[in-house]
């Protein structure tokens, strides 16, 4: 079977794709093409965080392929600066996963590292609001039984009786293969972000 991919030759065969170009013969097993399919997939997320969080790809917490970050600060005066009411912080912590095949076991794993390393990042203290966890999960392939999974994921976090403010978490998992998602109850709103920056 021959097609014409891109401006290239692809042929098919039982165990592998090889591509023929101009340049030479490129060899790929099936794993290695559905990591090139999850990539593109993963940069059209991160692109539509870059706008309003920190976004990195280097030197992230493992297992994750990127991490982004939001912060925002505030402050309340009564009627001049001088007289500082309060500071009210606010943060969010966002963690990206990309794998070929999303399991029961795997996605117990994401979603332990994720809430793990968002919280070790919290400082509350009396003005700290809340510091929130995220976690998104994109795979060429999830398993039936995770879809019911991560609808049941959840964590939370109060500090101090929720004085110093509290910890939420959010997750999302997108079948890059069928475009299929699912959510948790508080990451219902992650799925137009996700799903319209994929598609």
């Amino acid at each position: 079977m021959q097609n014409e991919f891109d401006g290239i030759y692809l042929f098919l065969h039982k165990y592998a794709f090889i591509f023929f170009t101009q340049t030479g013969i490129l060899h790929y097993t099936k794993e290695s093409l559905v990591i090139m399919k999850i990539k593109p997939a993963l940069q059209h997320v991160l692109q539509s965080y870059e706008k309003y969080y920190t976004v990195k790809t280097e030197g992230v917490t493992e297992p994750f392929a990127a991490e982004a970050e939001f912060r925002i600060h505030t402050e309340q005066y009564f009627l001049v600066r001088a007289a500082k009411l309060s500071d009210i912080d606010s943060n969010e912590f966002v963690y990206f996963a990309d794998v070929p095949l999303l399991t029961s076991e795997k996605a117990l794993e994401l979603d332990q590292s994720a809430w793990n390393a968002g919280l070790a990042r919290v400082k509350p203290y009396s003005g700290h609001r809340n510091s929130d966890v995220t976690l998104i999960i994109l795979a060429d392939k999830i398993e039936e039984s995770v879809f019911q999974q991560i609808k049941k994921l959840k964590h939370y976090k109060s500090y101090y009786l929720s004085f110093w403010g509290w910890s939420n978490y959010r997750i999302l998992a997108y079948e890059v293969s069928t475009g299929k998602s699912v959510s948790n109850r508080l990451g219902k709103d992650l799925k137009k972000l996700v799903c319209q920056n994929i598609l």
